[in-house]
């Protein structure tokens, strides 16, 4: 199992949500700040089977707006390794 973690701007974070959502993947979204200018971002974070990861990437990536600006990013992802995987 992997958790992803995708911090992204707020005008790509409904596309973002619909994508994954339709593609069955559960996420939590959470409203975040940061950055040098302090402009909202989404948060989501979607435990995934490992199988499952580059799926899951590639709608990220499809859904985000491209950057308006030569050399700037659209986001930031973290994929990390889940030792323990608990669902009650």
């Amino acid at each position: 199992m992997k958790l992803i973690i995708a911090i992204l701007p707020d005008s790509d974070s409904d596309a973002v949500s619909r994508a994954l959502t339709d593609a069955d993947f559960r996420i939590t979204r959470i409203s975040s700040t940061g950055g040098f200018l302090r402009r909202g971002n989404t948060t989501f974070l979607a435990g995934v089977e490992e199988e499952q990861v580059e799926k899951a990437l590639q709608l990220i990536r499809d859904s985000c707006t491209s950057p308006v600006e030569t050399g700037h990013h659209r986001g930031t992802i973290f994929v990390l390794n889940v030792n323990r995987y608990i669902h009650f």
